[in-house]
């Protein structure tokens, strides 16, 4: 299970903040602003907004939620994959309709979350329909995502019904996900007990900051989430990050080199902090422009493949808007653009997927649409 944790794509997304490296303190965490830059609020990306948000609603979406792929399989592996369903899929489909004003669109899609993923201690990760089941543990930033969704419901729709919730399940996650100020990555249900190390992409401080707890839980959270994302910087040379932090051992480790997705989430929430290096924004501002920026990079910034994901677009983006860098988000989105199907009537006109295989994933489609409302 750690190990399918590990593995299982993060995302998390993103608020107005500088790129300028500094040192915050707990009250400048971000917990007054939910708000945006909101870029993709121009009439220009209307069009493949719109596209997107029918073919997820009308192809990706079954009764249960957004299905993991839009072609099915067995659902017994030890990923999610077919018409399994993911509390990640339902917090950015919850961000995106609390960014974008969508409240009756938001509250169905918080109902059948509540229906299908809440546990007594968290959210379940994963559940899978065909077999009826419900995975007993749940995945730090996927309920932190959901928790973020309510407090920027509460704040979109002036609903504080919605916020109350968030602090109701903020509180939950820290009494499970949280031990001695430390954040962990999971929480088992049936075990009760967490693993022993944190992804540096789960640390969004963003939404740690929101939690409603003492202040000074509070500040020895922040102040243990922040030092160890800032700690696993890489170096200027190749400004992304280590994939995760032992407790145990105090060291940093990435097993399976460095997934871009996971340091452009972590960029990501240190941006939102205001402690994103300006090095890490440029590099990647670079290789936007290039249209080079790949799925993994050896430690030394070898590109490991030449994959470019709709989803590590959708997060560049992003990150220019949490920057407040209008021509890194521009750019992204047309470098994501590119990857879109289009004008072929198939089953996947509109969305984001291979039409050689058929497959279409959550996370590609369900992050670019929320790329959209920034």
């Amino acid at each position: 299970m750690i190990l399918r944790l590990i593995a299982v794509l993060c995302a998390c997304i993103v608020f107005l903040a500088g790129c300028e490296h500094r040192a915050a303190t707990p009250a400048d965490d971000g917990a007054s602003h939910l708000r945006t830059s909101r870029y993709g609020a121009s009439a220009s990306y209307g069009e493949g907004r719109a596209a997107l948000e029918s073919f997820i609603e009308n192809r990706l979406t079954g009764p249960d939620g957004v299905y993991t792929n839009l072609i099915d399989t067995a659902q017994n592996g030890t990923s999610a994959s077919g018409h399994e369903v993911l509390s990640e899929s339902a917090g950015l489909s919850m961000r995106y309709y609390a960014l974008s004003g969508r409240r009756e669109a938001f509250e169905s899609v918080w109902s059948q979350a509540r229906a299908v993923f809440d546990m007594n201690a968290s959210f379940s990760y994963r559940y899978s329909p065909l077999s009826d089941k419900r995975y007993p543990v749940n995945a730090a930033v996927d309920d932190l995502r959901i928790i973020r969704a309510l407090y920027e419901a509460g704040d979109a729709f002036e609903a504080p019904a919605y916020t109350l919730e968030a602090d109701k399940y903020g509180k939950r996650f820290y009494t499970y996900n949280v031990k001695d100020g430390r954040l962990y990555d999971f929480y088992d249900e049936t075990y009760k007990t967490t693993n022993d190390f944190v992804t540096l992409c789960y640390i969004d401080l963003k939404t740690l900051g929101l939690l409603k707890l003492p202040d000074a839980d509070k500040k020895k959270l922040l102040d243990n989430a922040r030092r160890i994302a800032e700690g696993g910087y890489l170096g200027d040379a190749f400004p992304f990050y280590e994939t995760r932090y032992d407790y145990g051992t105090g060291k940093y480790a990435s097993p399976q080199d460095i997934r871009t997705v996971e340091s452009l989430v972590t960029i990501l929430h240190l941006s939102e902090a205001g402690l994103a290096h300006p090095e890490s924004i440029a590099y990647i501002k670079k290789q936007v422009d290039a249209g080079t920026l790949f799925g993994t990079y050896s430690r030394t910034g070898a590109a490991e493949n030449d994959v470019r994901s709709t989803a590590i677009y959708a997060l560049a983006a992003m990150i220019g808007s949490s920057a407040g860098d209008k021509a890194l988000y521009e750019q992204a989105i047309a470098r994501m653009n590119e990857l879109r199907t289009t004008g072929s009537g198939g089953p996947l006109d509109g969305g984001f997927g291979d039409p050689a295989t058929g497959q279409a994933y959550s996370f590609d489609n369900l992050t670019a649409l929320l790329a959209y409302a920034y």
